[in-house]
């Protein structure tokens, strides 16, 4: 069976994971989608980070009503920090995997960036990559081309929505008591407000105003 892989620190995940989630699947004809939550994000180790308790109670929360959509605890159960590489290869052990049935799913900006990655040719050794593109970001193949040869054979192009919705600009409004909601599923939107995470919405109303 055909996998996908989406990693993220999700703080808090959204309804752009989501759509992104949603179109690899549809496009490539995934039977599951695994959201692998980061315990301990390796480009993010300066920064406030939400408990993983909490990531991960969102995460389940967004994914209840999906059959095809399932958490991977795979970088929560370990000491960190985590690596893209090492997750997809743990996961393929897990779900014995070949390399051509495994999609680790990235955003057109993420590509760009790989290269900076850790191990980024073995990444794309282990796994395809299923990219969506998304608006103003169109990365230059040919310099990631001779940065990591192969990777455009490698590299499936995901067509999904265009949507501005982004995880720090929800943390924002929520710090700011501004309205979150049709920006993350329901029950995100009250388990944020119920835990007070980010900063305790004192609006009334659902996820604000």
């Amino acid at each position: 069976m055909k996998v996908g892989i989406l990693g993220g620190t999700f703080d808090p995940i959204h309804l752009g994971h989501l759509l992104m989630a949603e179109s690899a699947r549809e496009t490539l004809d995934l039977r599951q989608v695994l959201f692998v939550p980061a315990g301990d994000p390796p480009h993010k180790q300066e920064l406030p980070i939400t408990p993983a308790c909490h990531r991960q109670a969102m995460v389940e929360l967004a994914l209840a009503h999906n059959p095809y959509f399932q958490l991977s605890s795979v970088d929560l159960d370990r000491s960190g920090p985590h690596y893209s590489t090492e997750t997809v290869q743990l996961i393929q052990k897990r779900y014995e995997l070949p390399p051509e049935l495994c999609y680790f799913i990235i955003g057109s900006d993420s590509l760009q960036d790989l290269p900076t990655w850790h191990r980024p040719a073995e990444l794309i050794k282990i796994c395809r990559l299923a990219v969506a593109r998304r608006p103003g970001s169109l990365p230059d193949l040919t310099s990631l081309e001779a940065s990591l040869p192969g990777l455009s054979d490698q590299l499936t192009w995901v067509e999904m929505p265009l949507v501005g919705i982004s995880a720090s600009d929800i943390r924002a409004r929520a710090r700011a008591g501004q309205s979150i909601r049709y920006q993350v599923p329901d029950g995100v939107g009250e388990y944020i407000q119920k835990h007070q995470l980010y900063r305790k919405i004192q609006n009334k109303g659902k996820f604000g105003n």
